[in-house]
């Protein structure tokens, strides 16, 4: 089973430019089929077109309103994503999943202090065999907000189940039980499941016409019973 982790950066560039890049993001993301996509900073207008970018299942967590809605965010910051980033159009996670694997989705969580940019992590449970964290975390305060998310992924799962939490840290982790972290702020680990090392995307692999595709690179692992 293919997991892969993305944070996509609202649809910027790096260097950051007037172009939107979040369609080209998601499906470049999926095009190869992995089985499990874990997505974070997407805008809210982005997430009822996910599913059909991907042609994935699509299990969106909002943790930043749009002030003036999603539509009129996505209008707005059309004009130049490189000046207006997330201002109006708020932000989500999302975790897709290949149409061939049952998917259960098992809510959200704030992991992040109310007065704070709001952070949180989610979770799915896939083909009855494993259950997929996905979280953002706060550079500040990550240690703190992932005891938090695992605190609660613990209460969901079923006894001896795998668990994998995928996203963007904002730090290198250690994490009791899990494997070891790669060593930056994106990562993928697992715990009670066999996986191979983590494989970070090549620069090549992630630019379009000329334009790198976020400042973060997806990240990949195998698992498997």
């Amino acid at each position: 089973m293919l997991i892969r982790s993305w944070n996509v950066y609202h649809g910027r560039s790096h260097p950051p430019g007037r172009r939107g890049y979040v369609e080209s993001a998601v499906r470049l993301a999926a095009a190869d089929g992995p089985d499990v996509l874990c997505l974070q900073e997407l805008p809210l207008w982005s997430l009822p077109r996910l599913a059909g970018w991907s042609g994935m299942r699509a299990f969106p967590a909002r943790t930043r309103r749009a002030p003036f809605g999603a539509r009129a965010g996505g209008a707005l910051t059309a004009a130049h994503y490189a000046a207006l980033r997330s201002a109006f159009t708020g932000q989500a996670n999302a975790i897709l999943v290949a149409g061939s694997h049952e998917a259960e989705s098992l809510g959200s969580l704030a992991i992040s202090d109310p007065r704070e940019h709001p952070r949180a992590c989610q979770a799915v449970r896939v083909a009855d065999r494993l259950v997929v964290g996905n979280i953002h975390a706060s550079t500040h305060a990550s240690r703190q907000q992932v005891d938090r998310a695992l605190e609660w992924l613990d209460e969901l799962l079923c006894p001896c189940e795998p668990v994998v939490l995928a996203g963007d840290f904002n730090a290198s982790l250690s994490l009791p039980g899990f494997s070891a972290p790669l060593g930056g702020i994106d990562d993928i680990l697992v715990r009670g499941i066999d996986a191979s090392p983590l494989a970070v995307w090549p620069v090549e692999r992630r630019r379009q016409n000329g334009d790198e595709l976020s400042d973060h690179a997806p990240g990949e692992l195998t698992v498997s019973p």
